[in-house]
């Protein structure tokens, strides 16, 4: 990427951040999130507040027995009996507290752990149902991101943050109290620095808000950028641009360095700020109180427990403005894990759509026009008839709309205008999920997922037994190269089936779809990447998938296809020729051409 691209990146980058960072902080949108507590509140929610209310009262209760009762009653008064019990009392108290605070810990983990595998979950599991109209404007990185690192980020925010905002709001009240209990005036005085501390401290708390959701948008760029590379390493090593590849990496995790580094330093300032308040509230307490003490408004004991209460007072205080910070990043994180979550399926059943599991395989295109981005058209007015059991071949050159026709009739996209009929019934009548489930699509690049051979072939039928999937693989002729290998059946590939040749990938494709025993079977250029010997072995096992279904391919290799029922010449999106091979041969329109073109080319052919 020359410096020139690498510019256009960067402004795109930050307009995108300015657009974030001005939005308000978004209480509804924190309570949306909150909700994925409420699986929760009949055991484990409860029984953390139960945990936080016991270790509240506790620390609320033992300053008060060591200032006034232990200083002013029993030694003062050397009453060693009421000491003693004081002592056991106080230690008993410090065991309460530590047990509860076990189990307050033990399940807050459990309760944040359990609300992120929910959320993850449901990600997930949305962005599996949105149509192929969201995958083409996001990358894989962008979309990864979004379940991993964004969730990730609240993690912390379920696992402490909601159950010690309760904790801490508690202890705040119940030490203000107090200490307008023990002294008013003293605790007015402490108090006067509050509003200076509120001001300074609103707005720290809206840079930092800024600087997180920057962190956010950074973290996406570089994730992009890293399933890109990594995808896309032979290309870089093909045309020699690693060096420029490291440039542009380095320079993006700079910036994703100097996101979290500002991020970090503004974050650092609230608690030493908090600090520096304490220690004027400190000041303040030691010479007024010694000034109250001598003029006997207060006692020792009393005193004492004011200065255990007032480093309580800070203490909460400081973790608020902690969980402030969390909520600031989680309003950041979770505005882009919603923007996915609200993001509508194009492709959904209509309120009268029927199941429908006994499809015969007759296709019909009426006028049909399609466009990817509503501005050009990638069909035309496309109309033909496929009937029940036909092998129909679509030929043209690329952009002729041969890909989309296989799109529509597997309803990744609706069409924009015209209609697709299934079995005399219009395709939108009929659910999505029981269409496809009739459908099977072979492509040129075969997806082997991570896992055995025998993971992948099942992949489309869960509950094939091993003996289906052999026979599958046998009928195909994938079955002998399969036994070659060390584990057989058995063996791992790896991501993407790189330890297989692109032959065999596309054999175990083919006995994947067997397999499924689909209605309708698509062929999308399924045999352009083979050698030739290997596409006699695949000519019979498509012998194998064609028997007794309708099959659409699309092909350049026209000598796959001359035995097709029905060939149909496609040219930017509109139909110019339809017929076998030899109407088509006589007729010498674009397909005689296309045939003879391909014929000086390539005599094999």
């Amino acid at each position: 990427m020359n410096r020139e691209q690498h510019n256009i990146v960067k402004n795109r980058f930050y307009y995108k951040v300015d657009e974030v960072i001005d939005k308000p902080f978004n209480w509804k949108q924190m309570t949306r999130l909150f909700s994925y507590l409420k699986p929760y509140n009949k055991n484990l929610l409860p029984l953390s507040f139960l945990t936080v209310i016991i270790t509240t009262a506790v620390r609320l209760v033992i300053p008060i027995l060591i200032g006034v009762y232990t200083l002013d009653h029993a030694i003062a008064k050397q009453d060693y009996e009421l000491l003693a019990q004081l002592v056991v009392l106080i230690l008993s108290l410090y065991v309460v507290s530590y047990i509860a605070n076990r189990f307050r810990i033990k399940w807050m983990n459990l309760l944040g752990q359990n609300v992120i595998y929910d959320l993850r979950k449901h990600l997930f599991t949305h962005v599996q149902k949105l149509s192929h109209r969201f995958f083409d404007s996001r990358s894989a990185g962008s979309i990864l991101v979004r379940i991993m690192n964004d969730i990730n980020s609240l993690q912390e925010l379920f696992t402490s943050g909601v159950i010690n905002l309760l904790m801490d709001l508690l202890l705040l009240i119940g030490v203000v109290t107090i200490l307008f209990s023990l002294s008013p005036s003293l605790t007015v005085s402490i108090m006067i620095i509050l509003p200076i501390m509120f001001f300074i401290s609103t707005s720290l708390r809206k840079n930092i808000r800024k600087s997180w959701q920057a962190v956010r948008m950074k973290q996406s760029v570089l994730n992009s950028h890293l399933n890109e590379s990594i995808q896309g390493v032979r290309v870089t090593q093909a045309f020699a641009q690693e060096a420029e590849n490291v440039e542009f990496f380095n320079e993006i995790n700079r910036e994703n360095f100097e996101s979290w580094r500002s991020a970090s330093q503004k974050n650092a300032m609230f608690r030493p700020f908090v600090e520096m308040t304490n220690a004027i509230g400190t000041v303040i307490l030691i010479i007024f109180g010694a000034f109250l003490i001598q003029h006997e408004s207060v006692t020792i004991g009393v005193f004492v427990s004011f200065a255990f209460y007032l480093g309580m007072f800070w203490e909460p205080i400081s973790r608020l403005g902690q969980v402030y910070n969390q909520l600031l990043m989680g309003m950041a994180s979770s505005e882009r894990i919603f923007e996915f979550i609200d993001e509508k399926p194009n492709v959904v059943n209509s309120k009268t759509a029927k199941e429908i599991h006994d499809l015969k395989g007759k296709i019909e295109f009426e006028q049909v026009v399609f466009s990817y981005d509503g501005k050009r058209n990638a069909l035309n007015g496309v109309s033909f008839t496929i009937h029940e059991g036909q092998t129909v071949a679509l030929v043209g050159h690329t952009g002729s709309g041969k890909t989309s026709i296989a799109n529509l009739i597997t309803r990744f996209y609706d069409v924009s205008d015209g209609k697709i009929k299934m079995d005399d019934t219009p395709i939108k009548e009929i659910t999505v999920e029981s269409l496809r489930s009739q459908i099977s699509i072979v492509l040129q690049d075969t997806f082997i997922f991570s896992g055995t051979i025998m993971e992948n072939i099942r992949f489309g039928r869960p509950d094939a037994t091993d003996e289906q999937v052999i026979s599958a693989a046998k009928a195909v002729g994938a079955h002998g190269f399969i036994q070659k290998l060390k584990e057989g059946y058995d063996t791992e590939v790896e991501e993407r089936g790189n330890i297989l040749s692109v032959g065999e990938r596309q054999l175990l494709s083919f006995a994947r779809t067997l397999l499924a025993d689909p209605k309708i079977l698509i062929l999308d250029e399924a045999t352009a990447s083979i050698d030739t010997e290997t596409e006699m072995i695949i000519q019979r096992a498509l012998k194998q998938l064609l028997k007794d279904r309708t099959a659409i391919m699309i092909a350049h290799r026209l000598s796959t296809i001359r035995e097709a029922d029905q060939i149909i010449v496609l040219d930017h999106g509109k139909v110019l020729e339809q017929g076998n091979h030899q109407h088509l041969m006589n007729y010498k329109g674009q397909y005689y051409r296309l045939v003879q073109s391909q014929f000086l080319n390539n005599p094999k052919s």
